[in-house]
């Protein structure tokens, strides 16, 4: 199973030389960039660990891939994501979001059902690399 989250999602893992592309778009509108990591990719798991702290006065985009770099070789075995922020409006709005670095497997989620309230049917949905505990998911 492949994660589907952010932009790109559907597409093959961007290279480099395209997520230094999207670092450009974004710096180009005047976004602050982000680089964060997890392994709980849960889709409403929307927060994940912070890589230092978001870049909001660094314009260079050599500087930002060398911390996503770094973020890779510290998480080889998680999943990474950079994440531009627009503060025009006064608050951080997300703009772009895409995933950067997946582990070499991705075991997936599981759609588990739920009776509640005489005949209502829930559903949700649990991911299997939340059954180990953090640190031994990947």
């Amino acid at each position: 199973m492949r994660l589907t989250q952010g932009q790109f999602s559907f597409l093959p893992d961007l290279t480099n030389d395209q997520i230094l592309a999207q670092i450009n778009y974004g710096l180009s509108r005047g976004w602050a960039i982000n680089v964060e990591f997890t392994d709980d990719p849960h889709p409403r798991n929307t927060y994940w660990e912070m890589w230092g702290l978001p870049m909001f006065d660094l314009k260079d985009p050599a500087a930002i891939m060398y911390e996503i770099n770094e973020c890779r070789r510290a998480y080889p075995k998680h999943y990474v994501r950079v994440t531009a922020f627009d503060s025009t409006q006064g608050w951080e709005t997300p703009r772009m979001s895409f995933i950067v670095n997946r582990p070499e497997e991705e075991p997936g989620f599981a759609l588990e059902r739920q009776e509640v309230n005489g005949r209502s049917i829930r559903y949700t949905t649990r991911s299997y690399a939340a059954d180990k505990p953090a640190g031994d998911r990947y």
